[in-house]
């Protein structure tokens, strides 16, 4: 009964996590409960007992996404007036996607409880190590692929972020070497000062 109670908690506050990160209008608010919704999710692992899910959660997306998300929305200079024109006419497509995942939601669970019922495992069943001989033997092309493009999404944000700017000072190795002795140190003789 109580981990009824936390799972339907858990689950209450993710959905308004989720729903706060694309209604709030800073994006660094967004970013935050997203964090939040993250922790959530991991809790739900937990409470599903597939602890290995839920730690991964945290250090690939809280430790690591997360904070890569958070440093370029810090770093590029949103104009939120101008990202916020083009919302109502995106509302139908999204509205649209919307109603197919709550579809796609509504049948996962429906086949769950009208379906075929849940495999039982053996005692000394490990979920994450069949989660590792699955992952790295069945499904090590499609492994390989996805750290390519998180590779390949890191660079762009990167590059991104490394735009020039006008205000940003910068040292010229070659003409710091080039300087000589005496444009180092310059003496100046002045006049001793008298009470």
């Amino acid at each position: 009964m109580f981990e009824t109670i936390v799972f339907y908690a858990f689950g209450a506050v993710l959905l308004l996590s989720g729903l706060r990160v694309i209604t709030a209008r800073n994006p660094v608010h967004g970013a935050l409960f997203l964090v939040l919704a993250f922790f959530t999710a991991a809790g739900l692992w937990l409470l599903l007992r597939a602890e290995f899910l839920a730690i991964a959660l945290v250090v690939v997306y809280v430790g690591a996404v997360m904070v890569l998300f958070l440093f370029v929305v810090m770093m590029l200079d949103i104009n939120l007036e101008r990202v916020r024109e083009g919302f109502w006419g995106n509302l139908p497509l999204a509205l649209v996607v919307g109603i197919i995942m709550v579809w796609e939601m509504v049948t996962v669970l429906a086949y769950r409880y009208w379906g075929t019922q849940p495999r039982q495992f053996p005692a000394g069943y490990s979920n994450t190590k069949e989660l590792g001989r699955q992952l790295y033997t069945d499904y090590a092309f499609a492994f390989e692929v996805a750290a390519v493009i998180l590779l390949v999404a890191i660079i762009a944000a990167i590059a991104l972020t490394l735009r020039r700017r006008k205000d940003s000072r910068s040292q010229d190795a070659s003409q710091q070497i080039r300087t000589k002795a005496s444009e180092r140190v310059r003496l100046v003789s002045m006049p001793a000062e008298k009470e």
